[in-house]
């Protein structure tokens, strides 16, 4: 478990001019006012749950405990989870009441607590991180994420998440601006990738098994929308050249990517083989 002693809080008061993340909406979530994300005070679950789709170091013989959180920062106009992540479906779920799930996923044999898209509620993640591990909460902590993360907000978390699994999504902030509405995507997401790293380090396997350290996913895109070649370079000169880096090939146009053209079809083995073969020379650790 992370062993940094915690220096910033995440307070309740940060919901009342909500800047949890770098879209900044300042609305008073407290009062039931929602911003991009369109959750208010409490935390919303879609879905908890064993989950053995995720990468092998988190998986192992119990499945990674996902808690699919409704609701995202981000939006994607192709995002594969848009059901849950672009509606506010499930049931609100008090921090005690997170606490409890979270303990009954280590009961099941989940081999860590995998939040997915936890930005937008990470005042309430933290919180029932915290009565958790004060009751027998054991297995690391994921903190599943979009890679467009506020500093402020990473920096209240120290000492609670074990592992950060970030995407790094697109190297070009035009592209971010396009297909998410994020222009600032890129400088955002690499500051957040240092702030983890310095949190955590590099990804650390016992047995099989992550058990602390920075995990980075990146969706390759077609026609080379996402930049991979800066993208990885990124992590292997300003991280660490021993950054752990699952380059994923399973885009396909969903949600509204039939709006876009040049996002409308599924990206080619050559142009998936070319960003792993890149990360390969590079040096970075690559998920199998």
């Amino acid at each position: 478990m992370s062993g940094e002693s915690k220096t910033f809080e995440l307070s309740e008061e940060l919901l009342k001019s909500c800047q949890l993340c770098p879209r900044n909406c300042g609305v008073n979530r407290l009062a039931g006012e929602v911003g991009f994300c369109r959750i208010g005070s409490e935390a919303v679950v879609a879905s908890a749950g064993p989950h053995f789709g995720e990468e092998s170091v988190l998986v192992g013989a119990g499945g990674s405990g996902t808690i699919f959180l409704a609701g995202c920062n981000l939006g994607c106009s192709f995002c594969q989870n848009f059901d849950i992540s672009h509606s506010n479906e499930g049931a609100e779920t008090r921090p005690a009441e997170m606490a409890q799930l979270m303990l009954h996923l280590q009961k099941r044999g989940c081999e860590n607590v995998n939040f997915v898209t936890p930005s937008h509620v990470a005042v309430r993640i933290a919180q029932a991180v915290g009565i958790a591990r004060r009751v027998g909460l054991k297995v690391p902590i994921v903190y599943n994420c979009g890679g467009y993360e506020s500093v402020g907000t990473l920096k209240g978390l120290a000492g609670l998440v074990d592992i950060y699994m970030p995407d790094f999504k697109f190297a070009d902030g035009r592209v971010a601006e396009r297909l998410c509405g994020a222009g600032d995507y890129p400088e955002v997401c690499k500051a957040a990738l240092k702030e983890m790293h310095r949190q955590v380090g590099d990804l650390q396997i016992e047995n099989g098994l992550a058990t602390r350290g920075l995990l980075v996913r990146h969706l390759v895109l077609p026609n080379g929308l996402a930049g991979s070649e800066e993208v990885l370079e990124f992590l292997a000169k300003e991280i660490s050249g021993k950054t752990f880096v699952n380059v994923m090939g399973q885009y396909r146009p969903c949600y509204r990517a039939g709006e876009f053209s040049e996002i409308d079809r599924l990206p080619s083995r050559a142009e998936i083989n070319a960003a792993k073969n890149y990360a390969r020379k590079l040096g970075l650790r690559l998920d199998k």
